[in-house]
C-alpha cells in the first residue's frame, strides 16, 4: 500500500496516518465568518481549508464544516485502499476532496 497524504493552504503535505485529529473552527482564520478546517498530526495543527466566503449562521456554517469532515475522513479510507501513493486535496471552486495519484502531481512539476 502506498502512503496517503493530505494537502494544507500552504501547500505543505500531511501524511494521513499520522492525523490524530480533524477540527473545525466557527470563523475563519481572518473572519467570523466562514469556517476553518484543521488537521492535528504529530501534535501540529494543520489548516486545509480558510473559507471566509461561506455565509449563513453559525450552525449552517459548522454543519457545512462537519460534512467536509466526513467527507475527508470518506476521502483517506478510499486513498488507504490504494497501492500506489495518493495526495488527498481540497477543491475550492467544488467544495470537496479529490484523491491525485502522487506519480501524476510529481510529473506536473517543471525542472
Amino acid at each position: 500500500m502506498g502512503d496517503v497524504w493530505i494537502r494544507t493552504i500552504s501547500q505543505s503535505l500531511v501524511r494521513a496516518d499520522r492525523v490524530t485529529e480533524i477540527a473545525t473552527s466557527r470563523g475563519s482564520v481572518h473572519d467570523d465568518q466562514g469556517y476553518s478546517l484543521k488537521v492535528v498530526a504529530d501534535g501540529k495543527v494543520s489548516i486545509l481549508i480558510d473559507n471566509s466566503d461561506l455565509a449563513g449562521t453559525t450552525i449552517e456554517r459548522l454543519e457545512h464544516a462537519r460534512r467536509m469532515e466526513d467527507a475527508l475522513l470518506l476521502a483517506m479510507d478510499a486513498a488507504s485502499g490504494t497501492s500506489a501513493s495518493v495526495v488527498i486535496s481540497y477543491e475550492k471552486d467544488g467544495e470537496r476532496w479529490i484523491l491525485r495519484p502522487a506519480s501524476e502531481l510529481a510529473g506536473e512539476i517543471a525542472p
